[in-house]
């Protein structure tokens, strides 16, 4: 006789009916799991949050310091009416994890957002096997295969120091958690000045306080922008690039950080000087990889090119399925700044 499912899609976000909690809710609900701080996973409003310990920060520096969180280390484990909880590195960003469900037997595994490659900024991915394998595939699709770090590292401050040749600015647009703090590590300060936008800089101090490296950088003012015009590079978030804050920086040059960036008509509508493809999510070949490794019986698709995928996977003799979520994967949208407060009329905004 088959066996209930141990999440289920539903109107509030992915929910384990056996345990009576949620996963990376977009309604407010009593118990959430939170994969990871980003603002398509974790949203305003639920009684309480659990997430890992270093997850702790990025998600009250996001949601307030008013939600109430609980903490479980990673690798350990919790019983939630019967069925045990674990949470295993997702490689995604600081804090971001794997939830790992198991009872009666069943073990499943939600990834959340994930990347396999090497990342100093966070705790790399770890591999958890199961029979269910829920998983994310933003970039599901075979066009999409990045480039190791020490290559994107190299055409980043080779970039900068062009545009210091040529007497311009180099504006790098990262998403404010996560991206922007993997790219400053990237990044060789002796090239020159480092400026961070409001928005990355408040979450690069959070990312400081974890203990974890980076290079120094200044919160990006008019005084700098002018003190360092023409050799600095400034970080900054989507949506910074059009607005009136990247005047004080002219003349510019404007690069985008982005696993989009493979995409040529990407790089056209974004109108920008140049794109480097940096990804924390999975890529095609990692994505395959890494649903052989778990020896899932069973594949769900989130979030991405679900369709695709699971065409791909039963093509190939696997079983899978999609779960339609509100995870928007890279979601150029999301600056990363403190969430506001949720209203009726925001609820819909895909922050």
């Amino acid at each position: 006789m088959a066996r209930s499912p141990l999440i289920v899609s539903t109107d509030r976000g992915l929910y384990c009916p056996p345990g009576d909690f949620h996963i990376d809710a977009w309604k407010p609900v009593a118990r959430n799991i939170v994969t990871h701080a980003h603002s398509d996973h974790a949203r305003r409003g639920s009684e309480r949050y659990l997430c890992a310990p270093d997850c702790a920060a990025p998600l009250r520096h996001r949601l307030g310091d008013d939600i109430s969180v609980d903490t479980l280390d990673y690798d350990h484990t919790l019983d939630i009416n019967g069925v045990t909880v674990s949470l295993h590195p997702a490689g995604h960003l600081l804090g971001s994890a794997q939830v790992r469900l198991e009872h009666k037997g069943e073990v499943w595994v939600f990834t959340g957002d994930y990347k396999t490659d090497p990342d100093p900024t966070c705790r790399p991915f770890e591999l958890v096997r199961c029979q269910t394998f829920i998983t994310e595939c933003t970039f599901g699709l075979p066009i999409f295969r990045w480039k190791p770090t020490e290559v994107l590292a190299a055409e980043i401050n080779d970039w900068w120091r062009h545009n210091i040749a040529n007497g311009r600015t180099s504006i790098l647009v990262a998403y404010a958690l996560g991206k922007s703090q993997r790219v400053l590590a990237m990044l060789d300060p002796s090239i020159g000045p480092i400026l961070l936008h409001g928005a990355v800089y408040g979450m690069t101090e959070v990312y400081r306080k974890a203990g974890i490296p980076l290079p120094p950088a200044e919160h990006a003012s008019a005084e700098n922008a002018k003190a360092h015009k023409g050799r600095a590079i400034v970080i900054a978030p989507p949506g910074a690039e059009s607005g009136p804050w990247i005047r004080k920086f002219h003349p510019e040059s404007v690069g985008v950080a982005s696993g989009w960036m493979q995409v040529r008509g990407h790089r056209r509508r974004q109108a920008v000087d140049r794109g480097f493809v940096l990804s924390d999510h999975v890529d095609w070949p990692s994505l395959q990889q890494t649903i052989t490794d778990t020896g899932a019986g069973h594949v769900i698709a989130t979030h991405g090119y679900t369709a695709p995928l699971v065409h791909y996977l039963r093509e190939n003799g696997r079983s899978a399925e999609e779960f339609a979520t509100r995870f928007e994967g890279e979601d150029e949208a999301d600056s990363g700044a403190p969430a506001a407060p949720p209203t009726e009329a925001a609820e819909g905004e895909g922050r």
